[in-house]
């Protein structure tokens, strides 16, 4: 289930995909929210996104295969 410390199998990328798909139009609605209007900025949504993707790929690195963080046990 797990992979092992400091590696990444496919379907971490395809998490890391969907995590930044759920990512951009969460932060359509924080703007909205935020300004009082439906303002869609891409630049925002895509920073947001690509971080959102990038952050559980690099928190899946650090990973082990319990689960448990920087242990491979």
């Amino acid at each position: 289930m797990f992979t092992k410390l400091w590696s990444i199998k496919m379907s971490d990328w395809e998490r890391a995909f969907v995590i930044a798909i759920i990512t951009a139009p969460l932060t359509i609605i924080l703007q909205s929210v935020n300004t009082g209007s439906l303002v869609i900025n891409w630049r925002i949504i895509l920073a947001a996104a690509l971080s959102g993707g990038i952050a559980y790929i690099i928190k899946n690195l650090g990973t082990g295969q319990g689960g448990n963080m920087f242990t491979n046990k």
